[in-house]
């Protein structure tokens, strides 16, 4: 057994390798097993998962011209909208050269954007593009990562977003704060009674993770590394993050592991953007990893405890039942941080 797996109490690799679940198979064997693209398991688990469930479901209900439920900036209704489609088909792993996601990656550039260049939190189907105070971090993170992923990071739209994000982190430049939406720099937001968002902060490293570092300009660098000693200072497991409301405990939804994940984070999260930004081996995740590795079952499984279940085009999975997204989403951080 590899380092990381010793850790585990059993191995889960052959369960989430089942040719069953195609979608998790194909990332599973780019994830954990490092097998090409081009690899010819992959390239059949890729193409087998765009013609099941879940992925086929949700390209089922898209309509011709790129959007889901009713046209319009798509972040409405939660969570059917068009935005959320392209957030979860992302990761579900789907294809980003089919043309239907191509569709709706193009439908989000030109309905989902503000003038800003941020991604707005609107689902008002008259508006042109949403107003620049509903712009906000964990929606503007989200759509980030899934573009990025799909191949658009070379479109200049896309990096007005990116610097949009970048100078919602540091204040630096000309960017403008609202009292709606984002109020300041360092991941304010009005949602958390203008306070520092941690789930915010999550979605944004987590869009600004995938530009490959030798592309990320001097300005993203140094949001990235504003974004992560905010993150690092508090303790994961703990998640007690800046509360506004009244609020003096974390919300139960830290430590409820799930899949998908729209606009909530949890503790697995936020180890995934830390381990993505190369600080798997940062002694402050300890207690977080001996957390996460609390949760497995017998069989080195990871139940899914955030289903959004009935809230979706389809069910990806139980909500409480062993999960092979959750499960996968674990052995990835836990291969960063331990193999």
């Amino acid at each position: 057994m590899n380092s990381w797996t010793e850790h585990l109490n059993a191995d889960p690799l052959p369960w989430l390798l089942d040719p069953e679940t195609p979608a998790v198979r194909h990332r599973a064997l780019r994830d954990l097993l490092d097998r090409p693209a081009g690899d010819p398991d992959v390239a059949e688990a890729r193409a087998a998962a765009m013609r099941v469930d879940p992925i086929a479901a949700i390209l089922a209900n898209q309509h011709p011209d790129g959007y889901w439920e009713k046209p319009g900036p798509g972040y409405a209704t939660k969570y059917r909208g068009t935005a959320w489609q392209v957030i979860f088909l992302d990761q579900l792993g789907a294809d980003g050269s089919d043309p239907r996601i191509r569709r709706a990656c193009e439908y989000v550039l030109a309905h989902t954007q503000a003038e800003s260049g941020g991604f707005g939190a609107s689902g008002d189907r008259t508006a042109p593009r949403p107003p620049n105070s509903y712009v906000i971090h964990c929606l503007n993170g989200n759509l980030l990562r899934a573009l990025i992923g799909f191949g658009w990071l070379d479109d200049e739209r896309l990096r007005r977003a990116v610097d949009w994000e970048a100078a919602a982190i540091t204040g630096e430049g000309a960017i403008r704060f609202y009292r709606s939406g984002t109020s300041g720099p360092g991941f304010a937001c009005t949602a958390n009674e203008r306070l520092p968002c941690a789930w915010g902060a999550v979605k944004a490293l987590l869009g600004l993770a995938r530009i490959p570092p030798d592309r990320r300009a001097p300005h993203v660098a140094r949001a990235i590394e504003q974004g992560v000693a905010f993150l690092l200072s508090r303790d994961p497991a703990r998640a007690d993050y800046p509360m506004g409301w009244g609020n003096t405990k974390p919300s139960g939804s830290w430590f409820r592991l799930g899949f998908p994940s729209g606009y909530v984070a949890d503790v697995l999260q936020n180890l995934e953007a830390l381990t993505e930004l190369g600080h798997a081996g940062d002694e402050r995740l300890r207690r977080a990893i001996d957390w996460l590795l609390s949760l497995q079952d017998r069989q080195g499984r990871w139940a899914n405890r955030y289903a959004y279940n009935g809230k979706t085009w389809v069910d990806f999975e139980r909500q409480g039942a062993p999960s092979k997204w959750v499960t996968l989403r674990a052995c990835r951080v836990l291969r960063a941080m331990l193999g």
